[in-house]
């Protein structure tokens, strides 16, 4: 099989970003983990090997999800927010979450090069869950950190809508009456979902937003405002080939300076996440 890597318009490339950080599995890894996982759509499962029991989620084990996916086929990838689903004909999802480090591989062909937080070597140790098909080809769950797992039939009931395709109307559904930091509803998934640190940053600085905001104070137009660069970033990340590759990205450093108006550049924690923001057009 070959070893080369798989070059989608969503793969974090090497490019002017080189030196900076790589991205980490936010909305657009994870469509570009669903657009590779089609190749794995209509191909018999063989086998399934579960090497880390800890890595199976939901009262699962090893036995059980090699039942329920061995002989079946997968019929459809689907996305919401940073949860890959992924449907069996007559059988159950299969739901993968890659928490920081995770990728997926599909006959040796990754989503993303990679990652912020993994290394750049692989160690077969790493392949959490592996799918083997009648073909003779695999597809693998890869996570040097076990963050991510997986689990049968997931509860999507609790999340929010996708980022890339949130209505105005449910935005402001989501922001009203909170009284916590903007960047940190933004990154709840309950509220949006796929939305991740790079991402939240490069659409506040973007809007003109300071993360700090209390989320319910937001005018009408204000939000509106948030909406429209929301759905814009998530179009261009998508595009440019991932998460890390906002036009804030290479400025969020010490000593960085605002690309718009050359304002100093603010490292704050909000929600738990390093914020990096400019006081000078973000308010």
């Amino acid at each position: 099989m070959s070893s080369a890597v798989h070059r989608s318009p969503l793969v974090a490339r090497r490019d002017r970003t080189a030196g900076y950080p790589r991205a980490v599995p936010e909305l657009p890894e994870v469509e570009s983990y669903r657009r590779l996982a089609e190749r794995a759509l209509g191909r018999t499962v063989l086998s399934v090997a579960t090497p880390d029991p800890w890595f199976l989620k939901g009262g699962v084990d090893g036995a059980t999800l090699a039942a329920a996916l061995e002989g079946r086929a997968f019929t459809e990838a689907r996305r919401i927010g940073k949860l890959l689903l992924l449907d069996t004909a007559e059988g159950p999802t299969v739901g993968v979450r890659f928490g920081m480090t995770g990728t997926l591989v599909v006959d040796d062909n990754a989503g993303v090069d990679q990652l912020l937080y993994a290394p750049r070597r692989h160690d077969p140790a790493w392949d959490r869950v592996t799918v083997h098909f009648a073909d003779g080809g695999s597809m693998a769950v890869r996570d040097p950190r076990r963050l991510g797992g997986v689990s049968l039939d997931p509860d999507v009931s609790g999340m929010g809508p996708d980022a890339a395709t949130i209505t105005g109307a449910r935005l402001a559904r989501a922001l009203e009456g909170s009284h916590a930091p903007l960047k940190a509803r933004l990154l709840d998934q309950s509220r949006v979902s796929g939305i991740g640190n790079l991402m939240a940053d490069e659409v506040l600085w973007r809007a003109g937003l300071s993360p700090l905001r209390p989320a319910g104070d937001l005018s009408s137009s204000e939000v509106r405002r948030l909406h429209r660069h929301l759905r814009r970033v998530v179009a261009d990340l998508m595009d440019r080939g991932g998460s890390h590759r906002g036009d804030l990205m290479e400025h969020r450093h010490v000593g960085g300076h605002c690309p718009r108006d050359g304002v100093g550049l603010t490292r704050s924690t909000v929600g738990g996440r390093t914020s990096w923001w400019c006081p000078g057009h973000q308010v």
